[in-house]
């Protein structure tokens, strides 16, 4: 008997509604890729991300969540491998295989957040961007990027079309000309959606949670599902709103003037040099209109993606699994549009390191729609999801993380 089961059948005999004490429950871990605080939940911007809206209303927000790296490949090492980015070596992008595991040797035998799931009888799955993928190039050519094997039983790396799409790629950054980390647009016919990476990416999702999910027909002769009995972990890589900035015209219809407003520049004049290195004229070049329409066109990127997600929750209803799934959404770090006459990453600034958070949990929906003000670091999801799953025990020592359960709880409550 796998460890879930037999961890199924000791919760099965604990007093109470105790649905984060062991029970085999399944984790969808949706992750949006250059994604700040400008959604429904946080912003205050109505109809604009409904889908996480509901998510939200379903879940515990934390308000004042961070990354540990402003970029994303040391985010996203850090984030699975629960330690500081000092710790496990990953301070830069990279695409190789073995993400931490590669950097720093002697954390050969540490399991990922994903890779402690799998070693305790979970079927763990990835598709698209959990560690470090190139975007545009990367995903032009399906590579795998810096991921690390061994956390998965399943990955499916997502070829798409990109800077490719059938529609016309507008630049709007005319000092740099580099797809993966300009200011470029492109507004497709909406009925090219299907095109997209992360629709392709949100259907393949959809896939698996059919195959994972749905009873195999009785007497079946043809091989069956691997693992067949076992709960997921699935990681659902979203790239949006990461540039270019691709989505149907649809997802620009309405964006409310005020939203694309470029914020005034009050920044202190005794900040040092350093923390101003991503201003417009040093790296960009835009002029008033293009800094607008890159917001725009960020803002619709958030859209799109929101719509994948609403595709993965309407998954989850249908099948009837979302009372013993965890849902989680995140960013991998924040991004600046015009705060400090600063844009994108790679900055210590508020927009840039703060992350929306939410976490939908099976057996706390007595704080459903709740607000958490403490706070917290993305290696604490680790230790988190571990405890929710009844793998606490089997967590490494060096995990440097530490557990939001008690926050899920008593979601006004500040960490100990």
């Amino acid at each position: 008997m796998n460890t879930p089961n037999r961890l199924l059948i000791l919760a099965s005999l604990l007093p109470g509604p105790l649905a984060f004490a062991g029970e085999s429950l399944n984790v969808l871990f949706i992750i949006a890729d250059d994604l700040n605080t400008r959604i429904g939940p946080y912003s205050g911007l109505e109809y604009h991300t409904p889908h996480l809206d509901r998510l939200a209303a379903e879940g515990v927000s934390f308000d004042r969540a961070y990354s540990q790296y402003p970029i994303c490949g040391p985010a996203r090492a850090s984030l699975m491998s629960g330690l500081y980015p000092e710790t496990n070596g990953v301070v830069r992008n990279s695409d190789r295989l073995g993400s931490y595991r590669a950097a720093t040797p002697e954390l050969a035998d540490h399991p990922s957040m994903a890779g402690l799931f799998r070693e305790n009888g979970y079927y763990s799955a990835r598709v698209s961007k959990i560690y470090h993928m190139g975007v545009p190039g990367g995903i032009e050519r399906g590579d795998p990027g810096g991921d690390d094997p061994d956390s998965w039983d399943y990955a499916y790396n997502v070829m798409g079309p990109e800077t490719l799409s059938d529609g016309k790629l507008e630049l709007l950054s005319p000092k740099n000309l580099h797809y993966g980390s300009n200011f470029a647009r492109m507004i497709l016919p909406d009925h090219l959606d299907f095109t997209q990476t992360d629709y392709l990416a949100t259907s393949q999702a959809i896939a698996i949670l059919e195959n994972r999910l749905k009873p195999i027909p009785e007497g079946a002769t043809n091989r069956i599902r691997h693992k067949p009995d076992a709960p997921f972990f699935l990681g659902v890589g979203l790239v949006r709103p990461h540039v270019p900035l691709i989505a149907p015209e649809r997802n620009f219809k309405g964006i409310p003037a005020s939203a694309t407003a470029v914020p005034e520049d009050q920044t202190d004049p005794t900040v040092p040099a350093a923390a101003l290195s991503m201003k417009n004229d040093a790296i960009w070049g835009m002029d008033l209109e293009q800094q607008q329409q890159t917001i725009e066109a960020y803002l619709a990127s958030v859209r799109f993606m929101d719509e994948q997600v609403g595709r993965l929750l309407d998954a989850l209803d249908r099948l009837g699994a979302r009372e013993n799934t965890i849902v989680v959404f995140l960013s991998d770090h924040g991004y600046n549009l015009g705060e400090h006459d600063c844009w994108s990453k790679v900055s210590l600034w508020e927009e840039s390191i703060r992350v929306p958070l939410i976490l939908s949990v099976p057996g706390f929906e007595g704080n459903a729609g709740a607000r958490n003000p403490a706070v917290i670091e993305l290696i604490d999801l680790y230790p988190t999801f571990a405890e929710l799953c009844g793998l606490a025990e089997h967590v490494p020592e060096r995990i440097q993380g530490r557990s939001l359960v008690p926050l899920l709880k008593d979601p006004q409550s500040l960490p100990t």
